[in-house]
C-alpha cells in the first residue's frame, strides 16, 4: 500500500488498482484478493484479465456503480449493479467523482500482420478519476498514444510488459509525454511482464517524475 494525499493506493496485480478514499475506486480487478468493496467499479475493456466476472462478483455490492466501455456492454448484462457506458474523450459523474473516459489502443503490437490486439476504433478506454482533491490515470491497455499529450495528473499507472501494451522504454517515452508528479508501473507479476520490467522503467524514466513501484497485495 502506498498513499497520495489522502488516498491510499492498492496494486492487487496485473492491471489491478484500489485507490481508497472519501470513495472507493476498484480498477480491472482480475484474480485478485483483498476485502475491499467498490463504490465506483471501472473496467477498461472486455478481455478476460480485465472483465473478470469472477472479481466483479467479488468486489461489488448492489450500490456499486459499474463504468465502461460500450465494449464490455453484453457481458455486463448479467450484473444487475447501475452501469455507465462511456466512450473515448468522455465525462462521467458518478457518487460525486469525475471520471474521465480517455483512449487506449495499439499501435504497434500485433496479433497478426496489419491487426493490432486493441484497434482504436474498438473504443477501449484508460481513465482519469478525480478523487479527494488528486488525479490519477489508469492507462490500461494501450501503447504511448498522441492523446497523452493532453494528460495532466498526479499519479500514472502504466503498464510496462510489452507484447500488449507499452514496453518499459515506450511506457518511459510516455512519461515524457503526459504531466505527471508519479508514476506507479503495472502489467506485471500475472499473464506476462516481471519486475525487472518495472525496474527498467523506473531506470528509464530518471528524473522526469518520481516512479513507485508498490507491492502486490
Amino acid at each position: 500500500m502506498w498513499s497520495y494525499k489522502n488516498v491510499k493506493v492498492h496494486w492487487l496485480g496485473h492491471d489491478s488498482v484500489v485507490l481508497q478514499g472519501s470513495k472507493t475506486v476498484i480498477i480491472d480487478p482480475f484474480k485478485a484478493k483483498g476485502n475491499y468493496k467498490a463504490d465506483v467499479l471501472l473496467i477498461t475493456h472486455e478481455h478476460f484479465d480485465h472483465l473478470s466476472e469472477e472479481d466483479i462478483v467479488r468486489f461489488t455490492t448492489a450500490s456499486t456503480t459499474i463504468v465502461a466501455p460500450r465494449t464490455c456492454e453484453a457481458p455486463l448484462k448479467k450484473f444487475k449493479q447501475e452501469k455507465k457506458i462511456v466512450s473515448p474523450n468522455s465525462k462521467v459523474e458518478v457518487k460525486g467523482l469525475v471520471i474521465e473516459a480517455v483512449p487506449a489502443y495499439n499501435t504497434n503490437k500485433f496479433r497478426e500482420p496489419g491487426a493490432v490486439f486493441h484497434p482504436k476504433e474498438d473504443g477501449r478506454v484508460g481513465y482519469v478519476v478525480n478523487l479527494d482533491g488528486a488525479r490519477f490515470y489508469h492507462a490500461g491497455d494501450t501503447d504511448h498514444i498522441p492523446e497523452m499529450k493532453s494528460i495532466d495528473v498526479d499519479v500514472a499507472f502504466l503498464p510496462v510488459s510489452g507484447t500488449y501494451v507499452m514496453t518499459a522504454d515506450e511506457a518511459a517515452a510516455s512519461v515524457k509525454s503526459l504531466r505527471t508528479k508519479y508514476a506507479v508501473p503495472m502489467h506485471i507479476e500475472s499473464i506476462i511482464g516481471t519486475l525487472e520490467d518495472a525496474a527498467s522503467f523506473k531506470r528509464l524514466v530518471g528524473g522526469l517524475c518520481s516512479v513507485e513501484i508498490l507491492e502486490k497485495e
